[in-house]
């Protein structure tokens, strides 16, 4: 077996701590076994390997997430980057593509496409070993996960299975497309299942349809010719397209962990960060990452996240109606995590005479170090505040700790290693401050 994880989208519904740079499966908001804070992708990732599931996997996302994703997972795990977002249809054949030429599989072997964010119990696993089974020994060209619905949910496609089945492999009557609460409840009473998200097929299945578009000679050239590829769900593509297709079906736990209030569902812990609740406060949840408290009192049924970012007070059954009022918000990221640490924007002035500035915190961990660099419209200002480090200036190396200043002119070439855990004040100037304004060269450290 191989797994194609995708991780894509920003999840607007948990604003304002999920962003296009830190989207919602990045969230450290759930408890792990040991006490540990960990994220849905951090628990899926997890899951897996708990459950032997011994299989290569490849991420396949975007430039914006493949640093979180190092952070989170470690700098070892595999990932499918995509040249720019055409869908799930492309991310996977770019997944597919990455497991055929670069991890060897074989033509027979099965492909698991799975989301990063689901929230399951043990038995969504080997509903995903049954899944593989299937595959292999059927003759159907594509095996899906159907989800025991819980309540009639109009967020979610539907899978209606053939009447009258009880074996492991359901023959599959027909696909019903995010229906009204009417339509709902009569597919319940159908049998229907939830469509999961979870598909499995044989590799030489995925590369025949690539194949369509692109010749899959290599990773290098279908990230290449990248554009060729129709952008188009996978669902659109190839599942609705399939004519040899039957479902393996999960009685266990499974969540969408998309809107505040499912999120809220399975969080332990009601606080988090600087947080102080009083009388009346009751079914409340309160996530705060600033280094201001909050103080709340007589707050019922209720959600209050606050980070750099933003700040959110909504009831519970209203936050699935976040996503239009976030949409019409237009402001950089002023939080994100990198793979050498995370840095967080405290201020940003646009001056009377057109210029502008902006203040960063940069947290750079024991060991890790920016890349060497250099910038067409800003000079920065760098002052140590805690730690010790190696500040690369134009080809000369010295140690810098707390004190320390340094004055990086436009066109300068620079970077820094964290030698202890590295604490920065980043000051920059210019006409123009962007993080794409950024050219990046090679230094042996």
């Amino acid at each position: 077996m191989n797994i194609i994880m995708l991780s894509g989208g920003s999840g607007k519904r948990l604003w304002p701590l999920s962003s296009e740079t830190r989207a919602k499966q990045f969230l450290k908001v759930l408890r792990a076994p040991d006490g540990t804070k960990e994220s849905m992708i951090q628990r899926v990732y997890r899951q897996l390997r708990e459950a032997n599931i011994d299989a290569p996997i490849v991420i396949s996302t975007t430039d914006t997430q493949q640093n979180t994703i190092r952070q989170q997972l470690g700098s070892g795990v595999d990932i499918a980057l995509e040249p720019e977002r055409r869908d799930t249809f492309p991310a996977i054949a770019l997944g597919a593509v990455f497991l055929a030429a670069e991890r060897n599989c074989g033509l027979d072997e099965t492909v698991v496409i799975m989301p990063v964010d689901a929230y399951a119990d043990e038995e969504y696993f080997a509903t995903i070993r049954k899944m593989d089974r299937a595959v292999q020994t059927s003759n159907v060209d594509m095996v899906l996960m159907g989800i025991r619905p819980t309540y009639p949910a109009t967020k979610y496609g539907y899978i209606v299975p053939k009447a009258e089945q009880t074996s492991e492999l359901m023959n599959i009557e027909r696909f019903v497309e995010k229906p009204d609460t009417v339509l709902a409840k009569e597919l319940l009473g159908r049998g229907a299942f939830w469509n999961g998200g979870v598909f499995a097929f044989k590799m030489g299945y995925i590369l025949d349809i690539v194949r369509k578009y692109i010749e899959p000679k290599s990773y290098d050239y279908i990230r290449e010719n990248y554009g060729k590829l129709r952008k188009i769900s996978f669902d659109y593509e190839i599942v609705e397209a399939c004519k040899s297709i039957a479902m393996v079906p999960h009685y266990g736990e499974w969540k969408d962990l998309g809107t505040w209030n499912t999120l809220a569902d399975v969080m332990q812990e009601p606080y988090a960060g600087k947080v102080l609740s009083g009388e009346g406060t009751d079914n409340t949840h309160i996530i705060n990452e600033l280094d201001i408290p909050i103080v709340a009192l007589g707050i019922k049924d209720a959600v209050i996240a606050a980070c750099p970012d933003g700040i959110l007070v909504t009831d519970k059954w209203a936050s699935g109606l976040l996503k239009p009022y976030v949409d019409s918000i237009d402001q950089r990221p002023m939080y994100e995590e990198r793979q050498w640490g995370s840095y967080k924007v405290l201020n940003y002035m646009t001056h009377s005479d057109g210029k502008k500035s902006l203040t960063k915190h940069l947290l750079i961990k024991p060991g890790k170090k920016l890349s060497y660099q250099r910038h067409k419209n800003r000079d920065e200002i760098w002052t140590v505040v805690d730690g010790t480090g190696d500040l690369l200036l134009d080809g000369h190396i010295r140690n810098v700790r707390r004190g320390d200043v340094a004055y990086i002119v436009r066109g300068a070439m620079h970077s820094i290693r964290a030698v202890t855990e590295l604490h920065l004040i980043e000051v920059q100037i210019g006409p123009e401050l962007a993080e794409e304004d950024i050219e990046r060269f090679e230094w042996d450290w």
